[in-house]
């Protein structure tokens, strides 16, 4: 089939289109910058949701950026009736529901309003949509969460190691790009929203502990106590929500991705390739 995609130079994107390829898909992909051409994949230059070249009727649509543009652009095309549309959201559309943060409970609105107005959109053409709520994404040394992390922690070869008890889920970008291929196979997953974590659950403590173990250089271990971070978030507003969210369970119930679609996460397990 022909496969649009949207954030193909995306952390996700990176993984699935060697895997879009490996199927025999023809793939186009849309970039802000001009790339070359590769056998089955041809790049076009555009920005959602105003600045999209006319890109015919693919048979499915994949997209890893804003809901909302890409709910925009959707609404000002025509798919073919059956169209698969898949595209991710963030477990913070349900985490960050109640925060005690204002720009975190606005964050979590604008997630929840995307996808449904992606969902909205979808019926109204008569497409397929699936979309997925990944938890801490990492594996492409390109997020903004864990990679900065590590990455300063070689620079300074100091590494902070926060005592959080709140449990986490992180998820390897290349086990999202999975879901997202065994969604275009599976038309059961058609009209639902997919949590999706790790393939284990561990304290925000020990999450920190195996990043600092994956690095490639040593680093001097800096505990951070309990009592240090509830004091940090009353000295600092911008550190408020993530501090208090250390003792936090943000986690996903992968129940429904492995049912319908087949897919288990692979555990937590780091190495330095993984921040890049």
């Amino acid at each position: 089939m022909t496969i649009l995609v949207f954030g193909a130079s995306s952390q996700i994107g990176r993984f699935l289109l060697p895997r879009l390829r490996d199927r025999g898909e023809t793939v186009m992909a849309l970039s802000r910058q001009p790339r070359p051409a590769q056998p089955g994949l041809s790049w076009m230059q555009g920005t959602l949701p105003d600045e999209v070249p006319d890109v015919g009727r693919p048979l499915a649509v994949i997209s890893f950026g804003p809901l909302l543009s890409f709910a925009t652009w959707l609404s000002s095309v025509t798919l073919s009736p059956g169209t698969r549309v898949i595209a991710t959201s963030s477990m913070s559309a349900e985490s960050k529901q109640d925060s005690d943060v204002p720009a975190e409970r606005a964050l979590s609105q604008s997630l929840r309003d995307g996808e449904n107005a992606l969902a909205a959109v979808c019926e109204r053409q008569g497409a397929l949509w699936s979309i997925f709520r990944p938890t801490l994404i990492y594996g492409a040394g390109l997020d903004k969460s864990l990679t900065p992390i590590a990455r300063r922690a070689m620079r300074l070869r100091v590494f902070p190691l926060p005592a959080g008890r709140g449990l986490r889920q992180p998820v390897h970008a290349d086990d999202i790009a999975a879901a997202v291929v065994a969604a275009l196979d599976h038309p059961e997953a058609a009209g639902r929203i997919f949590p999706l974590g790790g393939g284990e659950r561990i304290t925000a403590g020990e999450m920190f502990a195996r990043v600092r173990r994956s690095l490639p250089v040593t680093t001097l271990p800096v505990p951070i106590p309990t009592t240090a971070l509830r004091l940090g978030r009353h000295a600092v507003p911008r550190l408020r929500g993530p501090l208090a969210r250390l003792e936090a369970n943000l986690v996903a119930d992968n129940t429904e991705l492995e049912r319908l679609l087949g897919i288990s996460p692979r555990p937590f397990r780091p190495d330095a390739a993984c921040w890049g």
